[in-house]
């Protein structure tokens, strides 16, 4: 199996590749970096989105030191990413991307906390609590 960095470089060759995920660069640029999904660079999972954003590899490990690993952003970068500054990009962060009085209450609570474990563990984290508008879903 080719792996997607291989893809990726196929089709946009190898210098446009030097520049390619430049989340680091374009947060220090911007100062938001919006992130989700919706936007895969992996599977369609939050979980699997925050992976490649923070530790920059795939679901196989690779590369095994990372995919330009100094355009990676931090954990807490990568949490605001998928949330407040996502929300900011929809236009939407009156009304969700943080947990305040008066937001949508959209959230999920995992087994482990993926600001300190082992980056290879958080594709593997399992969620156990899913609210919508506050009410528990799952």
């Amino acid at each position: 199996m080719q792996h997607r960095i291989c893809i990726a470089e196929d089709r946009v060759g190898a210098e446009r590749m030097k520049g390619a995920y430049a989340y680091k660069k374009l947060l220090q640029q911007y100062g938001k970096v919006a992130l989700g999904t919706d936007f895969p660079v992996e599977k369609v999972s939050p979980l699997h989105t925050f992976y490649a954003a923070a530790i920059r590899k795939d679901l196989q490990g690779y590369p095994e030191e990372g995919f330009q690993t100094g355009n990676a952003l931090s954990r807490e970068n990568t949490l605001k990413g998928m949330t407040i500054w996502n929300a900011y990009a929809n236009f939407e962060e009156e009304e969700k991307g943080s947990i305040e009085i008066g937001k949508v209450a959209d959230f999920i609570l995992l087994e482990k906390d993926l600001m300190t474990i082992p980056g290879d563990a958080i594709p593997n984290t399992k969620v156990i609590a899913t609210f919508i508008n506050g009410e528990k879903v799952y």
